[in-house]
Parts: C-alpha cells; structure tokens; sequence
C-alpha cells in the first residue's frame, strides 16, 4: 500500500524583477537606485522599481513625480516589457525542468507543485536551491522560493524570505509561522481591514485566531471574515485558483493601499491594455472577449466580459471596453485592492498571401511596443480623451 504524498507547494518571486533584468543588463547600475516606469515630469505611475530605490520610500503604482521628489537621484528607464517577457520565458522553462505542473500568476510569479517529487530531485529545500542557483548561472538574476503545502502559506513564505530568500513551513509549524507575522504581513490585508481591526483592538494573528469565523463574519463582513479565518489558521483561503481552462492573456496589478482615485485607476488599466495587447501580438494572436477583474477592500472579487463579433484591433480599444466594464463593476466611490485586464476567445492569426512578403502582426506589435516604451516616456502620443471614461464616441476610434 503506497504512502500518500504530503503536498508541496513552491512560490517562486523573482525580486524586484523588472529593474534586476536592467541591472543585469547594464552592470553599471547594480547597486544604485533604479525606477521603471514614466518618466520625470510625466503624469504615469511607477511600474515597478529597485531595492536601492525602495530605501528612499519609492513603490509601485506610486505617481512618477512623488517617486522622483522622494528619489531625483535614480536611473528613470521606460518599461521594456518585450525584454521582460523573454527573461521570464526563459525562467519558466528552468522551473519545468523540475515539474510540469507550473502556475504561472505574473511575469515575474509562479507556482511550482512538487509534491511527488522528492525521489527524482531530492528533499525540497534541495530543489529549491538547485533552481535559485541554475537561474542566478543562467540570468544573473536573485529569486526567493516559499515552500509549504499550500500556495497561500508558500508566498507568505517566500514574501518573509526576500529578497534571495528560501523560507520552509513544515506541515504542522503553519500557525507558529504565522505568529511571526505582523497583520500587516498577512498577506491580502488592505488597508481598510486593517483600520476595522484596530478599531476592534485586533492588534496580532493571535487575537485574530481567538475570534470564530461567525464572529468574524459578522463585525468585518462574509468576505472578508471567511478569508481572515482560514488565513490566520494557514488554511489556504482559495485566492489562488489553478490556471482557468480556457486560454487567456491577463495582466493585473494590486495597489499598494486601496484606492478609489478615478485618475490612477484608469492610468493603471490602460498601462494594462498596452501590456495585454503587446502580449498578444507576441503571440500573433487574435482575441475577441476582454474581460476584467476587480477585488475590493472587504475582499470581494467581481468579473466582467464583453465579446466582440470582430477581433479587438488595438491597446485602445481595449481600454474602451476595459472601461465600459469598470462602470458596470464599481460605484466610483468603493475602494479597489488589485484590478486587472485579458483576453480570451483567443486563435491564431492565420497567414494570408500578403504575409509572403511582409508581417502585418508583426509591423503592428513594432508600433504596439514603440507606443508602450513612448508612453513610459510620458509622451502624450497616446490622446487624453483615452483617459476619460465615457467621453470615446465609437466613430472617432483609433486603430493601429
């Protein structure tokens, strides 16, 4: 009678990703602040940016001109999303090495389940730094691994690990590794929640446990009760679902606090349609569903969809129907934790007989990347009216 194998779960986050492929890639910079993103003086946000920067109180989704008042002295580079991708290709592929049940949740974030592994590779904690050692040889770039027996407990691991870290939660040390963790580090709190548990004196995890799940329902809502319960129990409250089973191209960003500022919001989904749109040409697909994710403050997490009769033709159009969808999902008043943007109904762009001679996608995923790179600039190539929900009249469209 075989013995059943305890789960194993890696979280892999590669550290401050997109600033250590520019580091790596210009060794000049190792060592010294760096922000991707607008540029000074534009009106973008931070996409993302290195640990030097960081010292200086510079975060993601942070306006580009507070990151440059906190921090003037950085390296300002425009995200090169096109090299990121191939970076992230490449570390994926050293990941399936080890296993082919691989959830890939960004760019730069991924799922690795071992479980049943251990007599081809060995003990975790050996796998994991075979794979932190082949992608340092292979990229030079850091990772920090999480292992536990759930996905929600390996990325609080691997979050108390970074950067460069390897962190283990053995099966049955959940709730002692939690207990080292301020509320704040649990992962999925905004900031809401966390001014409702000081005003109930929750000052810990622990006095967190100590309330049943109906209770905690009750002062803090469904959503957010049920998940607090599992969460602080280690008892994977279900945020990460496995890969869905229809294909899909999606980007998502979660704030750094919650936020209803109608102008970050949409700046953020539209820097998200570049991202989804350039990905899918990549891919010489055609996509003819977009769709949104929203979660909120209280936890609750809304979707919406819209399916063309044509193919989506451009970035913009994208945004359009990106924003048509928010107005169907938030009240403009509500505070929002992550949003997100995709595309499914996805098939190929077939060849046709003037691709013998020229690549039509091709020519428009050059023009899709020179527009994301400008708009990381902050150059106003991209028209105002796109930042403005509502105000897009259907015969005064765009298309690349």
């Amino acid at each position: 009678m075989s013995r059943r194998c305890e789960p194993i779960f890696f979280h892999v986050d590669m550290d401050a990703f997109y600033a250590s492929v520019e580091q790596a890639d210009k060794p000049e910079l190792k060592g010294k602040p760096v922000v991707i993103g607008a540029a000074p003086g534009g009106r973008g946000v931070v996409s993302a940016c290195s640990y030097e920067a960081r010292r200086f109180g510079v975060h993601s989704a942070m306006p580009i001109s507070e990151a440059y008042r906190r921090c003037p002295k950085a390296h300002y580079l425009p995200v090169r999303m096109k090299r990121y991708q191939e970076v992230s290709r490449t570390i994926m592929a050293l990941f399936s090495r080890f296993t082919p049940e691989i959830q890939q949740i960004s760019v730069d974030e991924a799922f690795l389940n071992l479980t049943g592994t251990e007599r081809l590779f060995g003990p975790p904690e050996v796998v994991a730094r075979s794979i932190k050692e082949l992608v340092r040889e292979t990229t030079d770039l850091t990772i920090s691994i999480g292992i536990a027996q759930n996905r929600f407990l390996a990325k609080l691991a691997s979050e108390a690990g970074k950067p460069d870290g390897l962190v283990r939660i053995l099966p049955g040390d959940e709730e002692a590794f939690i207990d080292t963790l301020s509320l704040r580090e649990l992962w999925g709190l905004g900031k809401k929640t966390m001014e409702r548990l000081n005003d109930l004196n929750i000052r810990s995890v622990k006095e967190l446990r100590s309330l049943s799940e109906q209770n905690l329902k009750r002062l803090l809502g469904d959503g957010t009760g049920a998940f607090l319960y599992r969460a602080c129990r280690g008892i994977d409250p279900g945020i990460f679902t496995d890969e869905p089973k229809s294909r899909s191209i999606s980007n998502e960003t979660t704030f750094p606090h919650d936020t209803h500022d109608n102008e970050l919001i949409h700046t953020v989904l539209l820097d998200l349609s570049h991202q989804v749109f350039f990905r899918l040409l990549s891919e010489k697909g055609k996509a003819y569903t977009a769709f949104i994710k929203v979660r909120f403050s209280d936890f609750k997490t809304t979707t919406a969809q819209k399916t063309l009769k044509r193919s989506l033709s451009s970035a913009e159009e994208l945004f359009e129907l990106a924003q048509q969808l928010l107005q169907w999902r938030w009240d403009g008043t509500s505070d929002i934790r992550l949003i997100g943007i995709g595309v499914s109904g996805l098939s190929e762009h077939g060849a046709n007989q003037s691709d013998l001679f020229e690549d039509p996608w091709e020519r428009k995923k050059q023009v899709e990347e020179a527009v994301l790179n400008i708009r990381k600039k902050g150059n106003k190539i991209i028209k105002a009216r796109f930042l403005r929900p509502g105000k897009v009249q259907d015969d005064d469209r765009e298309n690349h």
